[in-house]
């Protein structure tokens, strides 16, 4: 099937399988399981991906905008899912119509969406937004019980849930922040409860945190960039250690590949592509790869990152373009036309990760691997 294809992105299905029944086992029996697919899960595909999600022992499944949420119920999946983003007021009604958990944090949401309810005789599930210290999205704590009272006065208007989220757990392994949200976090809901709500689910734990903490599990785990098999950062890993926990063995579960379409061989002294910013020094042999900055391959790694063919690096020469690449395999014998490129995944002994390229453009793995673009095929492996 791949042959159809001058660039295709591969999900390891024993790999996610992996992933996930890792983070099912930190979830235990007394935990939710959500396995977060917004953003295309995080590039991977989110119709194949929340499948295998909900096949490999997801309870919920998480997204950030209304139309992923539709997008999901159209491909018949029953499960719960929540919108941890905003939806717009003039679409509240397509959430309700499409069962969708929404989470609140505006009364003017509130106030629609009680309206909706009356007028269709349906229900919805409600989860709050607590602010505890990120200071996006959320409910001043001040706010928070006035704001619940609001939602149990309102016909068809069910509180199911109540969540935060941390805002330094990833980048560092002094985790008094995150301490200090959850405490927060806690005290609005002792004070929920003394107040008479049974709110049934509280959840706060990302990736980090469920690896880390297992405090913040309540009894919803969200899981995002771990399912990936990519930690979420160097700093998570090293806390594990310091705190003698033995770390989780993710496996990435995506591998981006290409063709090569053009092969040319140039004489030394040659300068390649747009703004000439490499001149070569010997007769080199050069591969174009139809593959740029529009897929999201970022124009930042011109010049500095390399690909995989035959297993053996191949380092970019020039600049990213629009849609097209240029590799250097003077050094690899038998390269042809329409062989197979490897940007990231591992060929042979060889990887190229999505750490190593964040690590180049000084950005995280969550970026590389969000942006690929949504167009580009996903097949299941």
């Amino acid at each position: 099937m791949t042959q159809n294809f001058l660039q295709w992105v591969e999900i390891d299905q024993k790999a996610f399988s992996h992933n996930m029944r890792q983070f099912r086992r930190l979830a235990g029996k007394k935990s939710l399981l959500l396995a977060m697919v917004k953003a295309n899960a995080y590039g991977h595909g989110m119709i194949p991906i929340a499948r295998l999600a909900i096949e490999t022992g997801a309870d919920w499944l998480g997204v950030h905008s209304l139309e992923e949420g539709i997008c999901l119920r159209r491909e018949s999946l029953t499960c719960p899912i929540l919108v941890s983003g905003y939806v717009p007021l003039n679409r509240l009604e397509e959430a309700v119509e499409g069962g969708l958990r929404l989470t609140v944090y505006n009364r003017e949401s509130v106030r629609k969406l009680k309206s909706i309810c009356r007028r269709l005789g349906k229900s919805v599930r409600l989860h709050l937004k607590v602010e505890t210290g990120t200071y996006r999205q959320g409910i001043p704590l001040r706010n928070v019980f006035s704001f619940a009272d609001e939602i149990r006065k309102g016909k068809g208007l069910i509180l199911e849930g109540i969540s935060s989220h941390f805002a330094n757990i990833e980048d560092t392994t002094d985790h008094s922040y995150a301490r200090y949200q959850k405490k927060n976090f806690q005290e609005v809901i002792d004070e929920l409860e003394a107040g008479g709500f049974d709110i049934p689910i509280k959840h706060m734990s990302c990736t980090a945190a469920a690896i880390l903490f297992p405090e913040t599990y309540f009894n919803m785990i969200r899981t995002g960039i771990g399912i990936y098999g990519l930690w979420p950062s160097k700093e998570t890993y090293l806390s594990c250690l310091l705190q003698k926990r033995r770390p989780l063995s993710l496996k990435p579960v995506l591998t981006w590949k290409a063709r090569i379409a053009q092969i040319k061989k140039v004489p030394s002294g040659s300068l390649i592509g747009y703004g000439c910013t490499y001149k070569t020094t010997r007769k080199t042999t050069l591969a174009v790869v139809p593959v740029g900055y529009y897929d999201g391959y970022s124009r930042r790694l011109s010049n500095q990152s390399y690909v995989l063919v035959k297993g053996i690096r191949a380092p970019l020469r020039g600049r990213v373009a629009m849609d097209f690449i240029v590799i250097d395999v003077t050094d690899i014998p038998g390269v042809k036309q329409e062989d197979e490129v490897v940007l990231i995944g591992r060929n042979g002994e060889e990887a190229v990760t999505a750490d190593f390229l964040a690590s180049l453009e000084g950005t995280i793995n969550y970026e590389i691997v969000t942006r690929i673009n949504p167009g580009i095929p996903r097949i299941i492996v």
